[in-house]
């Protein structure tokens, strides 16, 4: 009886340890349901200028990448220059944005049920590293901008983004008093600001060298594996180690003690 024991214990880890991998595969190396990305991640060989490091691997056309670099792109007729001229310096950091929203396979861990007419899914809460918050609040706190959130609330009226009337243009700076407040309030909580570094391993960088690899594919890997250890909401019982469990003949169940079938 105790070898049986052991032989159906073992069984439940190895089906357990099995269950879970396609649920860390579901959350890496995909593409978002939305408006402009491609179905599968893949090679794009001419995606263009900042987009260009995620040619090897990429959600987005070239076309997209090429669209994401002007003042008013196709993409979603958003003018950047809707309170005068946006700094090239800050702009960057936009297109940097757009880039990594856009041509990621590695935000899996952070997409959500999106509810609106243009996307079926959309990213949440993504932990956007230290210094990415910190340089493009930098570079664009003397912009000009009229509304803290970017998602919603324009005037559509003439078929690209204006001021709604009443609301002022005023500098980032007044609009998004820290670093914090233009990560995670210009895109509805996108992104959450991360006290964490660039080549930490606990945080996405909006951009990096290609040369040197892509460091938010072990991001996504960590997060990936930290939603799936972490403990179900009710009864603190996770989803693969229950379904192992039911997957298990009922001439092992009766081997197992019936605290173990029971949990």
């Amino acid at each position: 009886l105790a070898a049986g024991m052991a032989v159906a214990l073992a069984l439940l880890v190895l089906l357990a340890a099995d269950a879970a991998l396609p649920v860390e595969d579901s959350l890496l190396n995909i593409c978002m349901d939305a408006k402009h990305h491609k179905r599968k991640p893949g090679p794009e060989g001419k995606l263009h200028d900042q987009c260009s490091p995620w040619k090897d691997n990429a959600c987005c056309t070239a076309n997209t990448s090429s669209e994401a670099h002007r003042d008013q792109s196709s993409l979603y007729k958003f003018n950047w220059n809707h309170c005068g001229v946006m700094p090239p310096k800050c702009k960057r950091h936009f297109i940097q944005d757009m880039c990594l929203y856009e041509c990621s396979p590695n935000l899996g861990p952070w997409i959500d049920q999106a509810d609106s007419s243009w996307r079926r899914e959309r990213i949440l809460h993504v932990p956007l590293c230290k210094e990415d918050c910190e340089e493009w609040w930098k570079d664009c706190k003397d912009a000009l901008t009229c509304k803290e959130n970017w998602h919603k609330g324009w005037n559509w009226a003439t078929g690209t983004n204006r001021c709604p009337w009443g609301f002022m243009c005023r500098p980032f700076s007044e609009v998004f008093p820290r670093p914090k407040d233009l990560c995670e309030k210009i895109w509805s909580s996108s992104y959450k600001y991360s006290p964490e570094r660039r080549g930490s391993g606990r945080c996405i960088q909006m951009w990096f060298d290609p040369a040197q690899g892509n460091p938010n594919e072990a991001v996504a890997r960590y997060y990936a594996w930290k939603k799936r250890c972490s403990p179900a909401p009710v009864g603190n019982v996770a989803p693969e180690r229950d379904q192992a469990v039911r997957a298990l003949p009922w001439s092992v169940l009766a081997l197992l003690p019936p605290a173990l079938v029971l949990l």
